[in-house]
């Protein structure tokens, strides 16, 4: 290989290199299940999680969850309204 070609190619394993200029994509991190903030609440937890638990391709259980998300912080809301 050329001295002059070698000197200016990156790897990825090279600090400073970027993993993402080969494909022209930004590198993602491993995949796993999305974890759901934690707030203190154990209601409001338990609805987020169900959030996050819900299957991402059924519309139906995402929206049910996530209306119960919503009751949920408008029952809190109204709690600490008076």
């Amino acid at each position: 290989m050329n001295p002059e070609v070698a000197a200016t190619t990156a790897t990825a394993s090279e600090p400073g290199a970027d993993p993402a200029s080969e494909s022209g994509r930004p590198v993602e991190g491993p995949a796993g299940p999305p974890v759901s903030p934690e707030t203190g609440d154990v209601v409001i937890d338990a609805a987020l999680r169900e959030l996050a638990d819900a299957p991402a391709d059924d519309l139906d259980a995402l929206l049910s969850a996530g209306e119960a998300v919503h009751r949920t912080l408008q029952s809190r809301l109204t709690d600490l309204g008076g």
